[in-house]
């Protein structure tokens, strides 16, 4: 209980710090912010007082932050000015060694984006989301008819992370007894290294990324010497844009895939059990009307914003919202603010399963760069939620969630649930 007292205090000093603190000084980027759980006050502050901010100095170098809905749809759809391409630092606000850099369609820009992408869109067209939808339906049943009764367990590893990681098995026709490399090398990819970290060195994290791309060159050898299947790979393999990859952009792209399937999906279903025992009410009336489920689902995805930013680099010296930004500038769009923006979201902070507009958000990004995914992640979040009504009256929040130590993916590490024997 000491613990949680002191863990309480600290937070609240960390909340109280963000209306007393000069604007100059704010680093809205600090992992720290986001471990507690106590950076909203942060950019409710500048999203009021200072939208397109400068933070001069963080770990991570200067950067700006540009806070408010609309202005993060402009930045996000200028690629004449704001770049997303790996070799300017790429898609994140931390920068990656330049030796390191890996590039993925991502963090291309046109037109070379477009074809890269459009290899692997068939995976997320509507007849084979149909065809994959059995897939995860038997799976979701599975997984929560296996769930201990009247004992705490933890949520993100025996539901959130087993049914992402089936799901990417099953998306790059993976190995099935490794399966749980991919949600490894996913956290790997984007952790930020230290005493505390999953690794201690970006040495450590590059030596993992070079095992997955070890693992994965193998299988593409395979794919290549087979016909065109329709999973992930072999649509890469096949693809006239990507069979020729060099080995980076072939990480690059794996990646991509591999956080993209996971860091989404396996977040906001852990956010939906979270958000739900928050807001009691909400949960009685998604368990009196499933029909619900529609709404809520981009609701939820909304209200836990996965990936709480992206960052372009500026290519040209360039004046927005009357701030001067500079050639080769890091330009932070927090989505994860746009999200809460009461000038774009009707009661940003209500927690509303039956909003009106639910799909008003930024979690997916906007524009050409829009998680090619989106349709997938949604999916497989309705269907989990379709199996939790069918057999569960109640799932209980025991206690609080652990928060990933970082300011891109903003995710749950742990959280104690009990279900009613």
């Amino acid at each position: 209980m000491h613990g949680t007292i002191e863990s309480t205090a600290k937070c609240e000093a960390l909340r109280e710090r963000a209306s007393s603190l000069p604007l100059e000084q704010f680093d809205p980027g600090d992992p720290e912010l986001f471990r507690t759980d106590t950076f909203w006050p942060y950019f409710d502050r500048l999203r009021r007082e200072d939208p397109v901010h400068y933070c001069k100095d963080s770990m991570f170098g200067p950067y700006w932050s540009v806070t408010r809905y609309n202005d993060i749809m402009e930045i996000e759809t200028n690629h004449s000015v704001f770049s997303s391409a790996s070799s300017l630092g790429g898609i994140t606000i931390r920068d990656v060694d330049p030796d390191l850099r890996r590039e993925s369609f991502i963090s291309m820009d046109p037109p070379r984006h477009a074809a890269q992408r459009k290899t692997v869109a068939p995976m997320f067209t509507p007849t084979h989301l149909d065809n994959l939808a059995l897939n995860i339906r038997k799976r979701s049943a599975e997984c929560l008819d296996n769930l201990p009764r009247g004992e705490v367990f933890d949520w993100v590893d025996e539901v959130s992370i087993e049914l992402t990681t089936q799901m990417l098995a099953v998306l790059f026709d993976f190995p099935w007894e490794d399966r749980r490399k991919l949600t490894r090398w996913s956290d790997i990819a984007t952790t930020i290294p230290g005493p505390d970290g999953l690794v201690a060195t970006d040495d450590e994290r590059m030596a993992e990324l070079a095992e997955c791309a070890a693992y994965f060159s193998r299988l593409w050898k395979e794919r290549a010497e087979q016909p065109p299947k329709s999973d992930l790979l072999s649509m890469m393999v096949h693809g006239a844009a990507t069979r020729d990859m060099d080995a980076r952009n072939f990480l690059g792209n794996l990646i991509l895939l591999i956080v993209g399937g996971n860091d989404t999906t396996r977040n906001t279903m852990s956010g939906s059990i979270y958000a739900l025992s928050q807001h009691p009410e909400q949960y009685r009336k998604l368990r009196d009307n499933p029909a619900l489920l529609d709404s809520f689902v981009p609701e939820v995805i909304r209200w836990q914003t996965p990936l709480a930013h992206m960052r372009r680099t500026a290519l040209a010296d360039f004046e927005f919202r009357g701030k001067q930004i500079k050639k080769g500038d890091k330009v932070v769009m927090w989505y994860v603010s746009g999200n809460r923006d009461e000038q774009a979201i009707e009661k940003p902070y209500d927690f509303i399963i039956d909003r009106a507009r639910p799909r008003t958000h930024l979690s997916f990004g906007f524009g050409i760069h829009r998680c090619v995914g989106l349709r997938l992640a949604e999916l497989q979040l309705k269907i989990i939620w379709e199996e939790i009504l069918k057999r569960f009256d109640h799932i209980d929040v025991v206690g609080e969630p652990k928060r990933v130590y970082s300011s891109f993916v903003k995710g749950l590490e742990t959280l104690p649930v009990k279900i009613a024997a």
